[in-house]
């Protein structure tokens, strides 16, 4: 298949609309290039590309950008035009994957960081971007679920905001850095809130002023790879389903941060 014929393909699981304004384009590369392995990942950082690359791929799928901004527009800065060249020598048609996934109902995202996490209970998909919730059937603590999801997910250092210790039965879930998760924060329904990226001034200290308040509010901090990383293995393994003539694979990018132990 053609490499746009296999973003087609993916594109097609969300419902119609416009997407005339998506950042779901064509970053890099031959759209028109025949393809047998595609890899799959968060980010198209150097060494992702250099490994997708020495696999053998000829079209890497990503979530995020790859120039910085959101719609990938190019400038001339300096470690820019280095990343553009090693994809240019890589011969990688690369396009970006993050409207479409959240817009399938259920969210692919949500889908696959649910999945990893390994929660018992019900879950609610709702019409506001990017919000799933999950009743939990055993109540647990913010502490108890940030150790079952650095666990289950390989994510280090989950930051917790708030009630940690007060066992909870509601799991709010907004992965990446979306809107309105301060709203969700605030509302009746939420009790813990998954995030990935957060303001501390704001809905940090709303959370510490809740639980200090005697409210039963916690606010989790998964950082953005952590929060939307196992939502891309899902895609990585709904692709294999779709298109099983096909070699997928995922490439892990890591964690942007280092730590000291």
């Amino acid at each position: 298949m053609k490499a746009h014929e296999i973003m087609q393909t993916l594109f097609a699981t969300a419902p119609e609309g416009d997407y005339s304004n998506s950042c779901d384009t064509l970053k890099a590369g031959d759209p028109e290039r025949e393809t047998s392995k595609v890899a799959v990942s968060m980010f198209a950082t150097p060494d992702v590309v250099r490994e997708a690359a020495a696999w053998g791929a000829e079209l890497l799928i990503v979530h995020e950008p790859t120039y910085y901004n959101h719609y990938d527009r190019h400038s001339d800065e300096k470690i820019e035009n280095e990343k553009r060249r090693l994809i240019e020598e890589s011969g990688l048609t690369i396009y970006r994957y993050h409207d479409h996934p959240h817009a399938t109902s259920p969210d692919q995202i949500a889908a696959g960081q649910l999945r990893a996490f390994g929660l018992k209970g019900e879950i609610e998909y709702t019409d506001v971007f990017d919000l799933v919730r999950v009743h939990l059937d055993t109540p647990m603590t913010p502490v108890e679920l940030a150790k079952q999801i650095e666990k289950n997910c390989g994510i280090r250092h989950l930051r917790i905001c708030g009630a940690a210790n007060t066992p909870c039965s509601v799991v709010s879930g907004m992965f990446g850095t979306p809107g309105k998760v301060f709203e969700e924060l605030k509302g009746d329904k939420c009790e813990i809130l998954l995030t990935g990226e957060a303001c501390e001034w704001s809905l940090g200290e709303y959370a510490r002023d809740a639980a200090q308040l005697g409210h039963k509010k916690a606010l989790i901090i998964m950082g953005h790879i952590g929060s939307e990383r196992d939502g891309m293995v899902y895609v990585a393994d709904l692709l294999k389903e779709m298109l099983p003539a096909l070699d997928v694979r995922y490439i892990e990018c890591g964690e942007v941060y280092t730590y000291t132990d």
